[in-house]
C-alpha cells in the first residue's frame, strides 16, 4: 500500500437513541428505535452517506444500575453489525468484544466470518468488561481484577491472531481436475498451550479480506495502554482537553514505537460529543435542553460506581471533590483520574459534574456552530492530540444527521478528510496495511509489523 498523506479519521459511536442519558426524553425521539433495526440501518447508512470510517457499537453483558432511568444497549453488537453488513457496503463494522467473558476461538471464528460477509470491513473493539455484575451472568465467582483480566485479554490476543493466520492466503487451490479443493500443508494448527487457553486449531474459516480483523482498543488505564501498544491498530479513549489529548497521544505514540511498530500505523481516536446550531448561543441551548432532562439518579449511580463512592445522600448544590484513586482500586481507573482531574481544576456542584458527564461521560464536548465543531476536530488533528475522533451523537439520528450534514462539507473543503471512499475495506480507509501471515512469535505482534 503507498503511503498517502495523513487524514482525519472519523467513526461514529451509536448507542440506541444516543448517548446523552436524556436524549430518550426529547419529545423528537421514538423510545421504540431501541430494538428496531430499521432504525440502525438508518443511522448506519447516514453514517456512510457522511464518508466516515466505521460505525461502532458497544457491549454490556449485564444489565447496568438504574436501567430504569434510560434505555441502554439491549442488542448483541455483533448480530446487529452482521445486519448492517447488508445495508451498507462501504464503512466499517466495529463490534465490541469483552476478552473476559468469550473464548478466543470463538471471537476469532465470529469476526473472521463478518469480515468475509462484509468483504472487509470488520473490526473487533477489544474490552476487558469493567462492569463487575456481568460475572455473574457467566457463572464466575467474582469479576476478575483488572490486572488479571489484562493478562488474559493479551493472551486471548495472542491466540486470535495465531487462528487468523491459520490458513495461507493461497490454501484455497480449487483444483477441480484433480479433486482438491485446500492444500492441507497450507492449513497449519496452533498447538496454543498458556495459562489461560489451550486451543489446537486451526480456524476452520479461511483467511478473510482484510487478512485479520482491524483491532480497537478501548480504555485509557496502564495495562490498557500497554495493550493497545503492543496489539490495536485503533485506540479510543476519553480526553476532554487538549492539552490532556496531546499527552495521552505523545504517550501512546512512543510505547507503540517501545513495542516495534511504526507509530504513525496506529490511530488514537478520542471521543467527541457535540451540539451544534445555527449560532453558538443556539447551540448552548440545545445543550442545556438535554441537561434539562438528566435525572440525577442516573448520574449519581454511574458516578458513584466509577469512583466507589457512596454518593447517594451528598447535596446536589454542594461543592464536590472527588478524591484520587486509591492504588489498590479495582475497575474503571481512567474514568475515576478522569473525574478526579475534573473536580480538582475547577469549582463544580455535584449537579453542575452530573450534567457535564451527561453528554460524553468525560468525553471532549465541542457546542457551537459547524464551523466551530470543524475547528475542534482539525485543532486537535494538526496539533497532536489526535489522528481523528470517535463520535458520539448525542441523540440520533438528529445529532448524526446534522454532523454530516452540516460538518462533514466544512471538513472536506478545508481537508484532509475524504470526499469519496477510495477503497472498499476498512483497513483501505484507517490506512492500514493488510498484514501477512505470521506465525509463531511473529503472529503475535502487529498488523503494522
Amino acid at each position: 500500500m503507498v503511503k498517502k498523506p495523513r487524514q482525519i479519521h472519523l467513526n461514529a459511536f451509536l448507542r440506541n437513541v444516543g448517548q446523552h442519558e436524556a436524549a430518550w426524553r426529547l419529545p423528537e425521539t421514538d423510545t421504540g428505535a431501541v430494538t428496531d433495526i430499521g432504525h440502525y440501518q438508518r443511522i448506519a447508512q447516514l453514517a456512510e452517506k457522511g464518508k466516515l470510517d466505521a460505525i461502532f457499537f458497544a457491549d454490556h453483558p449485564a444489565l447496568k444500575d438504574r436501567s430504569e432511568d434510560r434505555p441502554w444497549d439491549s442488542l448483541d453488537p455483533f448480530t446487529l453489525i452482521a445486519a448492517l453488513s447488508g445495508v451498507t457496503s462501504k464503512i466499517g463494522l466495529v463490534a465490541t468484544g469483552s476478552t473476559t467473558y468469550n473464548d478466543p476461538y470463538g471471537i476469532a471464528r465470529r469476526f473472521a466470518t463478518l469480515d468475509h460477509v462484509s468483504r472487509g470491513r470488520a473490526a473487533w473493539n477489544v474490552v476487558t468488561t469493567a462492569n463487575a455484575s456481568a460475572a455473574e451472568n457467566f457463572g464466575f465467582d467474582q469479576h476478575p481484577d483488572p490486572d488479571a483480566r489484562y493478562a488474559r485479554a493479551a493472551e486471548f490476543l495472542d491466540v486470535a491472531f495465531a487462528l487468523w493466520d491459520s490458513w495461507d492466503d493461497d490454501a484455497i487451490v480449487g483444483d477441480k481436475a484433480g479433486g482438491v479443493f485446500v492444500d492441507r500443508d497450507r492449513i497449519h494448527r496452533i498447538d496454543h498451550v498458556g495459562p489461560h487457553f489451550r486451543v489446537a486449531g486451526p480456524l476452520e474459516i479461511p483467511r478473510s479480506p482484510q487478512g485479520r480483523p482491524v483491532i480497537f482498543q478501548a480504555g485509557s488505564s496502564e495495562p490498557g495502554k500497554d495493550l493497545a501498544a503492543r496489539y490495536a491498530d485503533a485506540i479510543f479513549t476519553a480526553q476532554p482537553t487538549i492539552e490532556e489529548g496531546q499527552a495521552f497521544y505523545a504517550d501512546i505514540k512512543a510505547r507503540v514505537r517501545a513495542q516495534g511498530r511504526d507509530p504513525g500505523t496506529v490511530l488514537i481516536l478520542p471521543g467527541l460529543s457535540f451540539f451544534i446550531g445555527g449560532t453558538e448561543a443556539e447551540a448552548f441551548a440545545r445543550r442545556e435542553q438535554f441537561e434539562d432532562l438528566t435525572l440525577p439518579t442516573y448520574g449519581i449511580a454511574q458516578l458513584s460506581r466509577v469512583t466507589g463512592l457512596d454518593l447517594s445522600s451528598f447535596e446536589l448544590d454542594s461543592l464536590i471533590r472527588i478524591p484520587p484513586r486509591p492504588a489498590d482500586t479495582g475497575n474503571q481507573r481512567s474514568r475515576h483520574d478522569l473525574v478526579h482531574r475534573l473536580t480538582s481544576t475547577e469549582d463544580l456542584t455535584l449537579r453542575q459534574l452530573l450534567r457535564r458527564l451527561s453528554a460524553g461521560r468525560g468525553h471532549r464536548i465541542a457546542t457551537g456552530t459547524p464551523e466551530q465543531v470543524a475547528a475542534t476536530i482539525v485543532e486537535w488533528f494538526e496539533n497532536g492530540a489526535a489522528d481523528g475522533f470517535n463520535l458520539i451523537p448525542p441523540a440520533l439520528p438528529n445529532s448524526l444527521a446534522a454532523f454530516v450534514e452540516e460538518v462533514v462539507p466544512l471538513l472536506q473543503r478545508r481537508g484532509p478528510f475524504r470526499t469519496e471512499y477510495e477503497g472498499s475495506t476498512l483497513r483501505d480507509h484507517l490506512g492500514i496495511e493488510r498484514p501477512a501471515v505470521a506465525r509463531g512469535a511473529a503472529a503475535f505482534s502487529s498488523a503494522a509489523e
